[in-house]
């Protein structure tokens, strides 16, 4: 599988933020609002992310985890995060980007910006254990567990 955490970003409706602690206490939470600006640079709303922000100062090594919930794959990566404020000259443009997305519903305290250095696949064991299952298959299989039904237009 070719990775593209442009794509993934894209198809996601949430992603993960994983940061630790000074003391290496570990911290996972769900992000609504991102953006892969680029092929190494994601950019992550801090809408209610104290804990997120505390470690990320502290800390900058994290990882962030996208996944298509139907076609059950997608991509982890690590990297530096950093902090970015409204003094900071990129704010506005990162503001803006993520506001596209966000609307002016949610209140933006500061942008996490993470500076990729490692992306790696993610795959269902599925995929792995039963190699002949394409995507499609993947995604009905997905929907059906999940009791989703696709409306015909």
């Amino acid at each position: 599988m070719k990775l593209d955490i442009q794509e993934y970003a894209n198809k996601s409706v949430l992603c993960w933020l994983a940061t630790s602690s000074l003391e290496g206490e570990p911290n996972v939470s769900p992000k609504e609002i991102f953006l892969a600006l680029n092929p190494t640079t994601i950019l992550i709303a801090n809408i209610a992310s104290p804990i997120s922000e505390r470690n990320i100062r502290n800390n900058p090594r994290v990882c962030v985890s996208y996944i298509d919930v139907f076609e059950q794959r997608g991509c982890k990566i690590k990297g530096a995060a950093r902090v970015v404020e409204p003094a900071d000259p990129e704010w506005n443009d990162y503001l803006n980007k993520l506001k596209t997305l966000a609307g002016e519903n949610f209140p933006i305290k500061n942008i996490f910006e993470i500076s990729i250095s490692k992306c790696a696949n993610i795959l269902a064991p599925s995929y792995l254990l039963f190699p002949e299952v394409n995507v499609e298959q993947q995604i009905e299989s997905a929907k059906k567990a999940y009791g989703v039904e696709v409306k015909a237009d």
